[in-house]
Order: structure tokens, then sequence, then C-alpha cells
């Protein structure tokens, strides 16, 4: 069988170690799949496969051991899951994903349900996918809620972390000190009780909300605004493999998106031509051309907020 590998894969497909077996990746960006979409799998699975189905570790699913020559039939089936969750199709006939570079796009479970989140993380992660799928850079995004960082952001090229900047009504508060007292233990001692009131230190603070849910009165409250720190270029791999580092900490949501797709454009300009299958990491790329180069690249034309405070310099481990 004549089989074009290059393009297999574009279609979200992958070459296994049996031969004539093939295997799709179904995208779920934000991790959150409705549940009547579990059917197609289990069709997909049972049908074509071998009747199981892998959950992989950035919260797709991967259906194995499909025939080759059963690949059309397979997109036609698993077209209601990409329209369902209105992944971007700009291919005219439905032939299934137009890309498999920019990998799914993960999240925690966010504020829908988490206590500690700070925001929908599922809502950005769906956002973010709108903006930069389909792609063939092998670029990783994930986004989490706050800085326990449930999903590993920092393990991606970019990740995105909630914060907030809570907000002090001195008024409700009775000086119990259980926001100073939990910020001390578990965060970074950024309050302090000051003539029996709360004073917090921004260059100490996180943005993690904790002292908001610690506090019994609702005199600490989360920001209208949304705030997330963005780190870059985390990896496991072969080669040198890293956790990422802040870029750009009290920056908003179209920031982020901006700055994700400039990357792109940064990547087509640098991206070594001689790299195997067209594909090389954009954090190589990064450590080739340097941080500085990269940093003045992606923030052209970004309207940042005058909070953010931008990395001068980052020196990975």
């Amino acid at each position: 069988m004549d089989i074009n590998t290059k393009a297999i894969m574009r279609n979200a497909f992958r070459v296994t170690k049996k031969r004539g077996k093939t295997a799709i990746r179904i995208r779920v960006p934000g991790g959150h799949l409705p549940v009547k979409y579990f059917d197609v799998l289990k069709e997909v699975a049972e049908k074509y496969g071998n009747g199981s189905v892998h959950m992989t570790t950035r919260q797709g699913f991967e259906i194995t051991d499909i025939d080759f020559d059963k690949m059309e039939e397979v997109n036609k089936l698993i077209q209601p899951v990409i329209e369902g969750l209105d992944i971007n199709q700009p291919n005219a006939p439905k032939t299934g994903y137009a890309a498999a570079g920019t990998r799914n796009v993960a999240s925690c479970i966010g504020n829908r349900v988490c206590p500690f989140a700070n925001y929908d993380t599922t809502a950005l992660a769906q956002r973010i996918e709108k903006a930069i799928f389909p792609n063939h850079y092998h670029v990783k995004v994930a986004v989490t809620g706050c800085p326990n960082d449930c999903i590993k952001a920092r393990m991606n090229d970019f990740g995105v972390l909630g914060m907030t900047e809570p907000q002090y009504e001195s008024h409700r508060c009775i000086s119990c000190g259980a926001c100073v007292k939990n910020c001390k233990k578990r965060v970074t001692g950024a309050l302090r009780m000051e003539n029996f009131k709360v004073e917090r230190d921004h260059e100490k603070c996180l943005g993690c909300g904790e002292c908001v849910n610690k506090c019994p009165t609702n005199a600490w409250t989360r920001s209208d605004k949304k705030y997330y720190k963005l780190v870059i270029m985390g990896r496991t791999g072969k080669k040198n493999p890293r956790i990422a580092e802040d870029f750009i900490k009290w920056i908003d949501e179209d920031s982020i998106i901006k700055i994700i797709l400039n990357t792109y454009k940064y990547v087509d300009k640098y991206i070594d031509k001689d790299a195997p299958n067209g594909k090389e990491h954009v954090g190589y790329i990064v450590d080739r051309t340097g941080y500085q180069v990269f940093k003045d690249f992606v923030l052209e034309g970004v309207n940042l907020p005058e909070i953010a405070e931008v990395a001068n310099n980052i020196y990975w481990k």
C-alpha cells in the first residue's frame, strides 16, 4: 500500500508499529466532552479499531488499530464530534481534522467546579483553540485556574495560570487574620496585619485568590478583570527537558492569544528548514535565536495592560 505519511499525520492519524494499521487522535479543547459523543468514539473503536480507546495525556482520545483504507469512513463518523466541539475546519469537503501539529489545548477543570480556580479554564482553552487551530507546527498550550497548576502548564510551550488581583473592603474586615495566616503558611506571605487591617504586598502576591476563599466576611473578593501569568518554553523530550519560566505576569486574554499567534509567525521565520519532517520544537528555536529576539517578535502589536510585568531576561536551567 502506497501511504503518504505526511498527509496522514496532518489529518490527525498516526503511523503505528502495526503494519497496515493507523490510529486517530480526537481533539477535546479544554478537556470537556459532552457524553453524547462517547457513543461515536465507541462505534469507531468497535467497528474500525480494537474495541478500546486510549485517553491521552493531553485530554484527548486515541483510537487504535484502524485499517489505513478505512480512514475516510472514520472521518465521516467523527465529523459530528468535530462540529459539535466547534473546531475550525477550513477544508471544504468533510475530511476530518485539518491538522495535527498544534496539540490539543489542555486545561484543568476550572471555576465551574474548583473553588481555587480564578476563571473558566475550559472557555479560555476553547477560545485559544479557535484562534490557533488548524496549524501544522508542534506547539503545546495548557491553561490552569490558579498557581497550584494541576494541569502541569509549566511543562508546555505556553502555560497560562489564572490570577486575580484581590480586592479588599476594609469595612468588612473583622481582623480575624485567617487570610494572613494562610498566605504566610501556604503562599508567599504577601499579606500582613497593620492597625487591625490587612495590607497586601503586590510584589509578593501570586494572585492565587486564596485570601478570598479564607475570608469569612467577604472582605476579599476576586477582581472583575481577568489576569493571568504566561509561562513559556517548558518541555519534556530527549534533549534538555525543563520547566517553563515566567514570561509575563498580570497579562490579559487578548494579549495571550496575540502572543501565541505571533509565535507562529516567529516559527515561520526562524525554523530550521532542514529539520526532520519540517518540524522543530519552538523551544529549540528560542534557544537558538535567544530570548530577546523571541520577546521582541511576539510582543509586536500587543497592547499589554498597565499592570503587566514582562521578564527582562529568562535563563532556563
